[in-house]
């Protein structure tokens, strides 16, 4: 039996499976792979001591310090299916390749951004699709934008984007916006910011870089073309968390409620970080720190044989 499993490798997970081996805990790391969220980002300027670093190799270099840590177990190409209860007091892990029986678990399995499915949507992600406003707003200085979506988040890309586009377009499928109603006030009345109602995105244009969208409106039916220079798709999240579901206690949008204190969750000796929880402003220093706080309470968990403390 381990002393920790850890599930999923982006910042939380590899942050915690740092703490678990300099805990010297009987640790096995397991994930699909270290292409967290922010691969698709060209520039990441807001990860703390470092400047500035493109996504593909931030993912890198966590994978590098993870696979720096001595007795360490790292199982790649592997996706978790199950979690279990052991009557026996622990846990058991299911992935597609393998079961792991463990006396406490980390889960650090992220979520993923909801996508448009429309064609030009793929090929341009990166190039101009955008799915986090905190993290490439600055990239869009004095140029034209979209933002999909007329909820929260969707209003909240619009006021991030404020302070460098020159103009926004928020694009809302239905005939109203959803969200606070303090920010929507705020954004509307920018004269950077314009809204077009009942507007359905049916397709992503350009060659080399995102130039313009095509959307249909759902009332008259037209289809019309937008020129843009970046389209923000704020439609939301989904967690990954469908294998913990009748075991972890979840909210209504399937994230893992979570004690932040500890980085606890409903089950003792399980614990959680990242954008599979509940933990409020994901981000990748905010995921890292609680995957530290998961490991030391994992690691003090076990040392007191099994009590949350």
């Amino acid at each position: 039996m381990y002393d920790c499993v850890i599930v999923g490798g982006g910042p939380g997970g590899v942050a915690a499976g740092i703490y678990a081996a300099r805990k010297q805990m009987k640790t096995i790391f397991i994930t699909e792979n270290f292409l967290s969220q922010s691969v698709v980002s060209a520039s990441i300027e807001n990860w703390i001591g470092t400047v500035t670093i493109p996504g593909w190799e931030f993912g890198q270099s966590l994978e590098k310090h993870l696979r720096a840590q001595e007795d360490l177990e790292i199982k790649t190409g592997e996706r978790a299916t199950g979690l279990q209860e052991l009557t026996s007091g622990g846990y058991a892990i299911v992935t597609d390749k393998g079961r792991y029986e463990t006396k406490t678990v980390i889960v650090a399995t992220g979520g993923r951004h909801r996508h448009l499915n429309v064609p030009g949507e793929e090929k341009f992600i990166g190039k101009g699709v955008v799915f986090c406003s905190t993290c490439d707003a600055p990239f869009f200085k004095q140029k034209k934008v979209a933002v999909i979506g007329s909820g929260n988040s969707a209003l909240e890309a619009v006021e991030d984007l404020m302070p460098y586009a020159n103009e926004i377009v928020l694009i809302s499928r239905s005939g109203e916006l959803k969200g606070d109603k303090v920010t929507e006030e705020k954004i509307l009345a920018s004269s950077k910011v314009s809204v077009i109602y009942n507007g359905e995105t049916v397709e992503i244009l350009g060659s080399a870089h995102v130039e313009g969208l095509r959307y249909k409106d759902s009332k008259s039916g037209e289809t019309k073309e937008l020129a843009i220079d970046g389209v923000f798709v704020e439609i939301g999240m989904v967690p990954n968390t469908e294998f913990v579901k009748g075991v972890l206690d979840l909210n209504e949008h399937g994230e893992i409620l979570l004690d932040t204190r500890k980085a606890s969750t409903s089950k003792p000796g399980i614990f959680a970080t990242g954008d599979a929880t509940d933990a409020p402003y994901k981000q990748n220093n905010i995921s890292a720190g609680l995957g530290v706080t998961a490991a030391l309470a994992a690691y003090d968990f076990v040392r007191k044989g099994g009590h949350q403390g």
